[in-house]
């Protein structure tokens, strides 16, 4: 979840995969996170297309991201979750 915005962990993992993916590529032409927006992947789920259209979309695919790192419980990965720590 960001916002009022919700989506499947899956499919929140999946964005993960393909923004690690674009940061492997080449360092040297490594876009800044902030700015690297998945909307041109063919593999991006469908249902964050409506996100494409957002202004704030690369800080929303950005905050998802982190919310997917492996070093996080799935349960702590959600905002509503306490006492993980």
């Amino acid at each position: 979840q960001d916002g009022d915005l919700k989506f499947p962990l899956e499919s929140v993992k999946k964005l993960k995969e393909l923004m690690d993916g674009n940061r492997r590529t080449n360092p040297r032409m490594m876009v800044p996170m902030a700015s690297y927006s998945p909307c041109q992947e063919k593999h991006l789920p469908e249902e964050f297309r409506p996100v494409c259209k957002r202004e704030d979309a690369p800080m929303i695919f950005r905050r998802l991201s982190l919310a997917a790192e492996d070093d996080l419980c799935e349960i702590c990965a959600n905002a509503a979750c306490a006492g993980c720590f």
